[in-house]
């Protein structure tokens, strides 16, 4: 079991703690029961596509997974919205004719950028401690509030008329794509739900496809975040708690899509190849805000 992100395919029935679960039994098999797994954005059990399991040091990094743009593709179906807004849900309204073309294309404009969208009753959002969908599933009612997300693109790649539509988006972390299946129904009038996801990508990474796991490691960690490589006597220094100066920080490798909302992104100090530590300048100086103890 190495530390680093492993990109791994998510399959169709599976959850994102099935994934991990399987990582957490291979390090059981090494000897390695307390070894820390957790992964990068939850996939819900119908849709597939990357996920990202964060192996020992690099479960730190997790909240900088959360900004980064997601890619997706989606299947929307026409005629009916669901209670748990995709296909495996009851339903609750629709019949509507589903409008033309130039209809659906301008429809989609009106969630691009930041809005507020209510998530299905039947996402991990906690109530009173509870995740939302044991409440869904136990027929409770509840209604949850509207969370701040972010759609930076959508376009239609196909469309089996009136039957379902493909569409290809860009979002922030927290956005729901279920959410929007079912809010571009309602706004057409016709009634739509979720028939299929795909996560292709997440950030710099894509999905390396079914039985295929790649790990991510060293230099190709966060290459979102500014980089400063460090002298012997400046690793020493951050790994006993003092700053560093600010100089010879480089740009990052990989740059967001442009208009994209900034993350706000630390510094990644990198020594002889591996990511040692995250850093943030304080008052002239570099900071360990993270201290990866052994490196990535």
């Amino acid at each position: 079991m190495k530390a680093g992100v492993h990109l791994v395919h998510k399959r169709v029935g599976e959850s994102s703690f099935d994934v991990v679960r399987r990582f957490k039994r291979t390090a059981a098999e090494e000897g390695l029961k307390k070894y820390p797994l957790g992964h990068g954005g939850t996939l819900d059990p119908f849709a597939e596509g990357l996920l990202l399991v964060l192996a020992g040091q690099a479960t730190r990094l997790m909240e900088l997974m959360h900004p980064l743009p997601k890619i997706y593709r989606a299947e929307v179906a026409w005629g009916r919205e669901t209670d748990t807004c995709d296909h495996l849900g009851v339903d609750v309204s629709g019949g509507g004719t589903v409008p033309p073309l130039a209809a659906l294309e301008e429809a989609l404009s009106a969630f691009l950028g930041w809005r507020d969208q209510v998530p299905p009753a039947t996402c991990a959002k906690k109530i009173g401690g509870e995740s939302a969908y044991k409440k869904a599933h136990r027929g409770e009612v509840f209604e949850l509030p509207p969370s701040r997300v972010y759609l930076h693109e959508a376009r239609w790649l196909a469309h089996d008329l009136p039957r379902a539509s493909v569409l290809e988006l860009t979002c922030r972390g927290g956005f729901y794509v279920r959410s929007l299946a079912r809010d571009l129904g309602r706004l057409l009038g016709c009634g739509a739900h979720l028939s299929g996801l795909v996560r292709t990508r997440i950030g710099p990474w894509e999905d390396p496809g079914p039985d295929r796991e790649v790990l991510v490691e060293g230099d190709d960690l966060v290459p979102w975040c500014p980089g400063r490589i460090l002298a012997p006597e400046e690793a020493d220094h951050l790994l006993h708690g003092r700053p560093i100066a600010p100089g010879g920080v480089s740009t990052p490798a990989w740059t967001l899509p442009e208009g994209f909302p900034d993350p706000g992104a630390p510094v990644r100090a990198l020594f002889e190849g591996r990511l040692v530590a995250l850093l943030q300048e304080r008052e002239g100086r570099l900071w360990t805000i993270a201290n990866l103890r052994g490196g990535l």
